[in-house]
């Protein structure tokens, strides 16, 4: 085939195509022409079917609107129906209060009224009785010679004075009545342990007389000019008195325990004959071990004796040391272990544990042993040793408070106090130095003659009681009785004494005349 032939054949395909296409073209013309006449035609359909719809639903709404606008006016004129009707109630109301308010009213101010007048009577009526009282009042005035003041005065000392009375006689009654029933009592338990304990006593003095076979043993002891003493005096540190007291030398000191080993010294030297200062030496020597002996064997009598046991061995020293001490002239060991068995005896009748006690009791003056050694009183050093060694804290308490400078704490306390007093008060336990004893007594005179209404006093009966002479015109029958109480509450708290002390007030009235 030559390219003429496919030029032809191309073009005619070209044609084809064009011719094709163009009838294609017009027949989608008109195919789109009738389409878009029948869209026009559903459309004007569509719309007019629209129209009618809208008039139609425009219909149902405006009557719908007409029903619901109806239907809110038919509630709302209910509403304000019901409105109106509860105003109306409430204004009846309101009416019918304010019309029991205007009756209240009216009736309070005829109450008002009514009261101003009664208050106006009563005021009068007031009046009245107070021109009454005055004219009575003037009327008993000049019948009683008195005024009102001194009528008002003379009842109230007339009150006072049987008040007085009647209290002083209620304090008589109580007093008697507390002291019958404690007497009684204790009366039953110190007797019974006093009678249980009976202890003899001996008065000791603060001197050792060592007896010599012969007055030329005081040459000897001396010594060439006065070596052998003054050897003895410097080891032992006490002070030897050779006097002319025939066959005897004294021997001072302020510590028992010095004294004793000085004297044995003595005794020693004595019996061997052989006195120089290397002898006195070992005899001293020999002395202190003989006392540190005797004196832990003393210790552990005491124990043993009181049924105490279980102490320190240190305190059982300490203890043992009291064997040379001496208080008053009352050997100390022997106070204790007789405290120790009152108190024991005491707190036995008492249902107290009867071993505190004891214990108690017996370290109650245990600060007596090294009292001369340490600063400070006998019963603030006890109780450090027995916080020292771990002694029970009642006995801590019984120890610090048996002369009263603490509060007791436990009745053992108190027990110790009590057996401590029975101890030192009874016959012959103890004595005490002179000028002491006119001291204590013109004390005792001098603080009750203190007393406003107080004429003399007198301390008799060693100081056991006081007698006391009352002016009778200052003091009353009544009074006696206050007064007594006074200053035993005063003797009480400024003294210190053994025992008790009895208040015995005296008043006395006389009446004299002469018949001619």
């Amino acid at each position: 085939m030559d390219v003429l032939s496919i030029i032809l054949i191309v073009v005619g395909a070209v044609v084809g195509l064009a011719v094709g296409f163009g009838f294609g073209i017009v027949y989608r013309k008109k195919f789109a022409e009738r389409e878009i006449g029948s869209a026009e035609a559903e459309a004007t359909r569509i719309l007019n079917e629209a129209i009618r719809s809208g008039e139609s639903r425009k219909k149902e709404m405006l009557l719908e609107v007409k029903d619901e606008i109806h239907k809110s006016r038919t509630e709302h004129e209910k509403e304000v129906k019901e409105r109106r009707a509860e105003l109306t109630k409430q204004e009846r109301r309101l009416e019918q209060k304010e019309t029991n308010l205007d009756k209240k009213t009216e009736a309070f101010e005829r109450k008002e009224e009514e009261l101003a007048r009664r208050m106006e009577e009563v005021a009068k009526a007031k009046q009245e009785a107070e021109d009454v009282k005055k004219a009575h009042l003037a009327t008993l005035e000049r019948i009683s010679g008195l005024s009102q003041e001194q009528a008002k005065q003379f009842l109230l000392e007339t009150v006072e004075t049987e008040v007085r009375h009647e209290t002083a006689m209620k304090i008589k009654e109580i007093e008697q009545q507390m002291k019958d029933d404690c007497d009684e009592k204790a009366r039953e338990i110190l007797s019974i342990a006093i009678q249980r304990c009976a202890a003899d006593h001996a008065a000791e003095a603060t001197v050792s007389v060592v007896p010599l076979p012969t007055d030329e043993m005081k040459g000897r002891i001396i010594g060439r000019e006065g070596r052998n003493i003054r050897t003895l005096e410097t080891i032992t540190g006490v002070d030897l008195i050779i006097d002319d007291t025939p066959e005897a030398i004294t021997v001072s000191s302020f510590d028992p325990v010095r004294r004793e080993v000085a004297r044995l010294a003595l005794e020693k030297l004595i019996a061997d004959g052989r006195i120089h200062p290397t002898r006195i030496e070992d005899c001293v020597e020999k002395a202190k071990r003989d006392v540190d002996r005797t004196i832990r064997e003393e210790g552990e009598r005491a124990c043993i004796e009181t049924g105490v046991h279980g102490l320190n061995p240190e305190l059982i020293k300490i203890l043992g040391r009291q064997k040379y001490r001496t208080s008053y002239g009352q050997n100390v060991l022997n106070h204790s272990m007789e405290v120790s068995h009152i108190a024991g005896l005491m707190a036995s009748e008492l249902g107290v544990d009867v071993t505190l006690a004891k214990r108690a009791g017996l370290l109650h003056d245990l600060g007596k042993s090294i009292d001369h050694e340490v600063e400070g009183s006998h019963v603030q050093l006890g109780a450090d040793l027995a916080r020292k060694y771990k002694e029970n804290p009642v006995i801590v308490n019984a120890i610090e408070a048996h002369h009263g400078d603490v509060e007791p704490k436990t009745v053992i306390a108190v027990l110790v106090q009590a057996a401590d007093a029975v101890s030192a008060a009874r016959p012959g336990a103890r004595r005490e130095n002179v000028e002491n004893y006119i001291r204590r007594l013109q004390k005792l005179e001098e603080l009750t003659g203190t007393y406003p209404g107080v004429e003399k006093a007198y301390a008799i009966q060693a100081g056991r009681e006081v007698r006391i002479m009352v002016k009778p015109e200052e003091v009353t029958e009544d009074n006696m009785i206050i007064l007594a109480r006074e200053i035993a509450k005063k003797i009480e708290a400024e003294l210190e004494y053994p025992g008790q002390i009895k208040i015995n007030c005296i008043r006395e009235t006389k009446a004299v005349e002469y018949a001619k």
